[in-house]
């Protein structure tokens, strides 16, 4: 993190008011605590890590300096996931001898996975962590609970600049930034064996060739996640509005429109192929040529295809003549930070939260465990630009929208729409017939925000 970054901590009223506190120092470092018995995924093994901790030595030179700022003592707790638990550990450390105003602050890095996160917040908000990493469909849950404080000031600057748009938007509700971008990974693109596959840009092309080599065409259509790709890509809007609370209160929808059905068209006639499977994981997926999935199997398909091992965005869809390209959901990983009393908690806990998701720690974090960077600047790197899954991923970024808030309601209901496309139950279906069907699709998830 370049050394003008803490600078920010100075830059509102809010935290001005820690200036006026004091109290005793000590040298305590960041504690590794692993409670959590039923995670079967390893921590990190520090003494084999090959990416150093981000430079924190830089931090200390700010514009309005607050190294002889005595923030005093305490306890603080970080959750993320297991597998950055200890390059948690190992950064929080050097950023606190680095920055000794932050070390009489003993932490303690605990294993809760983005998926558990927001859960145990919400649960018990005066229990949670201080700090915490969730995903960013989380986030309204965790806004209407009380459980995460605004991002202000500088630090809204901070977060908007230094992320792509998409992350930086997914930490938004109702205009107030809540949180730090920490990855812009969680998307899909697709996979492909290039010794069969001849035009990754065309769907239609992609399945003939899988078809002709008796090889498989992976897509899951019954997923609230996946299926909106055709839909995006058709021209449709499916969102939710949220208050400052996280109470939905309006959905933009427009899939009863000639752009849904274009896209339930698309959807019917892939799976009428005998090469689509529906699916989407690695590990399920046999006699495979192509498979819209994500970063995280990236190694399982490298095995699998070997030499003829491929990446690229999404492919085009044709119906009735007309191109779309296939567009779908970006997903990101973000860090949170609890309500505070304590004015000079905070501040720390402001100060950790971003420099967790800065540039230099984000592309450690890439180095150890492969999570794709958010930070604009890290997205530029060398390691990062060479990452075939990650280069591909940031191509089809590019044709996304972020994954806002959504109600549970609505996973389930797309759930129903792609089992019936499976069943075959819209095969020979008119197209009246289908605008019926994304006429009652509209009006419900409408009905989720009344």
């Amino acid at each position: 993190m370049k050394k003008r970054v803490l600078a920010l901590v100075m830059s509102t009223a809010m935290i001005a008011s820690v200036l006026t506190a004091c109290g005793g120092k000590n040298d305590a470092p960041a504690q590794d605590t692993n409670t959590n018995t039923n995670n079967d995924a390893p921590a990190a093994d520090s003494a084999n890590n090959d990416a150093p901790a981000a430079d924190a030595a830089d931090n200390n030179d700010a514009a309005a300096d607050t190294s002889n700022v005595d923030y005093g003592t305490g306890e603080i707790t970080i959750w993320v996931a297991e597998n950055v638990q200890t390059f948690t550990q190992n950064q929080i450390k050097a950023f606190q001898e680095a920055n000794p105003q932050y070390a009489g602050y003993t932490v303690t890095v605990e294993p809760v996975g983005e998926g558990d996160a927001a859960t145990n917040m919400i649960t018990d908000v005066e229990g949670g962590a201080d700090i915490y990493g969730f995903a960013q469909d989380q986030l309204a849950r965790l806004v209407s609970s009380g459980a995460i404080m605004p991002v202000t000031g500088d630090y809204a600057t901070w977060v908007a600049e230094q992320n792509d748009a998409g992350a930086a938007a997914a930490a938004v509700v109702g205009g107030t930034t809540y949180a730090f971008p920490i990855t812009s990974d969680n998307g899909y693109f697709m996979y492909y064996d290039k010794s069969v596959v001849t035009d990754p840009t065309s769907l239609d092309q992609i399945v003939k060739d899988c078809e002709a080599a008796g090889k498989g065409f992976y897509m899951e259509i019954n997923s609230g996640w996946y299926q909106p790709a055709f839909f995006f890509g058709a021209g449709c809007t499916l969102t939710y509005d949220a208050d400052d609370a996280g109470n939905f209160t309006a959905c933009n929808t427009d899939y009863a429109s000639d752009k849904g059905l274009a896209a339930l068209k698309a959807i019917i006639n892939l799976h009428k192929s005998p090469a689509f499977v529906n699916g989407s994981a690695a590990n399920n997926a046999t006699n495979f040529a192509a498979i819209v999935d994500g970063t995280w199997d990236a190694e399982a398909i490298k095995g699998v295809l070997g030499d003829n091992y491929a990446c690229a965005k999404l492919p085009k869809f044709t119906v009735d003549g007309t191109d779309y390209q296939l567009g779908g959901f970006g997903g990101f990983k973000l860090l949170g930070v609890k309500p505070q009393t304590d004015a000079n908690k905070m501040q720390v806990c402001m100060a950790m939260a971003q420099f967790l998701s800065s540039e230099e720690t984000q592309l450690a974090r890439y180095k150890e465990v492969s999570w794709g960077p958010s930070n604009v600047a890290a997205q530029q790197s060398s390691d990062v630009q060479a990452d075939e899954a990650l280069s591909a991923l940031a191509e089809q970024l590019a044709e996304t929208i972020p994954q806002g808030q959504y109600p549970n309601d609505y996973w389930s209901l797309a759930t129903a729409l792609g089992d019936s496309v499976i069943a075959g139950e819209y095969d020979n279906a008119s197209d009246d017939e289908l605008m019926a069907v994304l006429q009652e699709f509209q009006s419900t998830c409408q009905s989720y925000a009344q």
